[in-house]
């Protein structure tokens, strides 16, 4: 199969996420399912692990000042200028704080692929779903990710 780790969080966020924040607790179930589904055990793992990465604790502070985000080579390579855009525009527009930014550029260097516009837009939404007190900002990223709205916000 040609699936990567972004096609198995695609899947687990569709068919487990969407409307919780949290995979059901008996994670050897949904690997087992997948599998059977005909993703690599490998790439399970892997997402799985991405996605646990999501609720750990991080030494990202929440700013209420505005602030000015450089990003590095490895970060450009990654994220073409289009896709950094798109996380500075949603940051000026709070639907990103400068925590979730990070988190979201964070999970975005943790996949070992580059990162198209349409698989960062789903990453935001997935990075939203896991952070509390953020529905006004995922259901805003939400319309974004559907084409409900014009990616300018109003």
């Amino acid at each position: 199969m040609k699936e990567n780790i972004f096609d198995v969080l695609l899947y687990l966020f569709e068919n487990y996420m969407e409307g919780e924040a949290q995979l059901p607790p008996d994670s050897d179930v949904i690997h087992t399912e997948l599998v059977e589904a005909g993703f690599e055990s490998y790439q399970v793992n892997k997402a799985l692990d991405w996605i646990d990465s999501l609720t750990l604790e991080t030494n990202i502070k929440e700013t209420t000042s505005s602030t000015f985000r450089i990003f590095c080579s490895e970060e450009i390579n990654k994220l073409d200028i289009e896709c950094r855009n798109l996380i500075i525009f949603l940051e000026q527009h709070d639907v990103l704080t400068t925590y979730n930014r990070e988190i979201v550029i964070d999970r975005v260097m943790a996949l070992e692929e580059n990162i198209s516009m349409e698989k960062l837009k789903w990453i935001i939404l997935m990075v939203l779903l896991s952070q509390p007190a953020k529905e006004i900002a995922f259901s805003r990223m939400e319309d974004i990710v559907y084409d409900l709205m014009p990616t300018y916000l109003n």
